[in-house]
């Protein structure tokens, strides 16, 4: 296989298959090769994938050495990607009655789940993650996204239980923005004891469902790794209850008599500056 063939399909492989640790008589099988061949092939890629700010190969060496793709986007690709997002958000006719905020077409949209999938795997990139959990909410394309990126199952804790699921675990909690009693079920099967989580939301406001998701996890004698929100509210009204997460927007302020919504770039910006 020539060179340029080459190049093809090893970087169409590590795209495909993010975080999975493959030796390299693989691919010298795969492209009728030799070790030295794609050793060079490997340093074009990772070149590549490092200047275009997508992520870099990690190689290692021994009996069991290999390489794998990490999928990093860089902090000014991110930075670029969270502030045209946020001038989405400030778009006025986004406001509902009740200062609810219209999100429904940026979650539908693939191109724009992707990229936040991107953005939160590549804050999370470099944690041990086994699985993403969510609730079944407007939150799930995003923990696909995230998912895809960093190469885990996804788990979601839903309202009910369904029969289809076998037997479940269960948990009442306080929601943070009705205040009401509500509840939360995770399949048995669905999680592995002592599993390594991380949890991704599409709104949080005081964060009462993901303290609800927390609980619930702990019955699994899970260990919560990482906790990514698309937007959060700042509300002095509401004591926030949860203090270690990475969001990506923070809605400031919405002025429902002027018509104005205010939207600043989340935590993510400040806490992941390592990753340029």
């Amino acid at each position: 296989m020539k060179r340029s063939n080459r190049l093809v399909v090893l970087t169409d492989f590590f795209l495909e298959n993010p975080r999975k640790h493959i030796q390299l008589p693989y691919f010298v099988s795969l492209c009728k090769t030799t070790k030295s061949s794609i050793s060079e092939d490997l340093d074009i890629i990772n070149d590549v994938f490092q200047n275009q700010g997508m992520g870099y190969l990690q190689r290692s060496t021994g009996a069991g050495g290999g390489v794998k793709y990490i999928p990093e986007f860089s902090h000014t690709n991110s930075k670029e990607f969270i502030e045209k997002l946020r001038k989405k958000l400030e778009d006025s006719s986004r406001i509902l009655p009740g200062g609810y905020l219209y999100m429904s077409d940026l979650l539908g949209d693939p191109k724009t789940v992707r990229e936040i999938g991107r953005v939160f795997a590549s804050a999370f990139s470099k944690m041990n993650i086994d699985v993403i959990v969510t609730v079944a909410t407007k939150g799930i394309p995003l923990a696909y996204a995230v998912a895809a990126f960093l190469n885990v199952p996804v788990v979601i804790a839903r309202r009910d239980p369904k029969v289809t699921e076998g037997s479940s675990v269960s948990i009442n909690y306080v929601s943070g923005s009705s205040r009401k009693i509500q509840t939360m079920v995770l399949p048995k099967r669905s999680l592995e004891e002592g599993a390594n989580v991380c949890i991704i939301d599409d709104f949080m406001k005081a964060g009462g469902t993901i303290t609800g998701i927390i609980n619930l996890l702990s019955e699994f004698n899970a260990r919560v790794q990482a906790i990514g929100v698309l937007a959060e509210a700042d509300d002095e009204e509401e004591e926030r209850v949860i203090s270690n997460y990475t969001s990506l927007v923070k809605i400031s302020n919405v002025d429902i008599k002027e018509n104005k919504i205010e939207i600043q770039a989340g935590n993510y910006v400040e806490n992941h500056k390592e990753t340029e």
